[in-house]
């Protein structure tokens, strides 16, 4: 037999309710006294590790794709060492290559990051049936995360493109 008493007490103090059924009969047992939302915790408990091993999941796939993103457009600017050494010394203005090559490697990784966002919502419904309080196509989360990789491939093109500007053009064009 179960009992469900809603009460405006303390929900840690579930004593009282011991004492009222022990008082109608003092040899009836009275055990497994717990809160609704004990109960409904219990209930969702598999669900909550399912989700926070997702949460784990994504996060590491999150980093794993920052850190790839960030080794393609290194390589892909390290590649470009001896052209730019080149232009270098043809007169270009550091300025100008180095706009030119972050432009270059950032328009990969835009439209790299908008075929993400696009394959995104195909898959978000998918999942749309383990998420709770969360719409499946929730923009903020969206949009923070195509911004933290767009921002992990800007610093992956500008900072070894900056350093290939800054190598004297003679050395860049020696440069294998």
């Amino acid at each position: 037999m179960t009992i469900y008493v809603r009460t405006v007490a303390n929900a840690e103090s579930l004593e009282p309710i011991r004492s009222a059924v022990q008082s109608v009969d003092p040899n009836l047992p009275v055990f497994g006294v717990r809160t609704m939302d004990d109960m409904v915790s219990d209930s969702l408990a598999s669900r909550r590790f399912t989700l926070q091993l997702m949460a784990l999941f994504a996060t590491t796939a999150l980093l794993l794709a920052a850190i790839g993103i960030y080794g393609v457009m290194a390589y892909f600017v390290s590649q470009r060492v001896r052209e730019i050494g080149i232009r270098m010394a043809l007169g270009a203005q550091r300025d100008d290559v180095l706009k030119m090559v972050v432009w270059q490697g950032m328009s990969l990784a835009l439209i790299g990051v908008l075929l993400g966002v696009g394959a995104s919502f195909v898959v978000a419904n998918l999942l749309s049936g383990l998420l709770f309080g969360v719409s499946a196509h929730d923009p903020i989360t969206m949009i923070a995360f195509a911004a933290l990789l767009v921002t992990v491939a800007l610093a992956a093109n500008y900072v070894p493109a900056y350093r290939a500007t800054r190598i004297d053009p003679m050395v860049a064009l020696r440069y294998e």
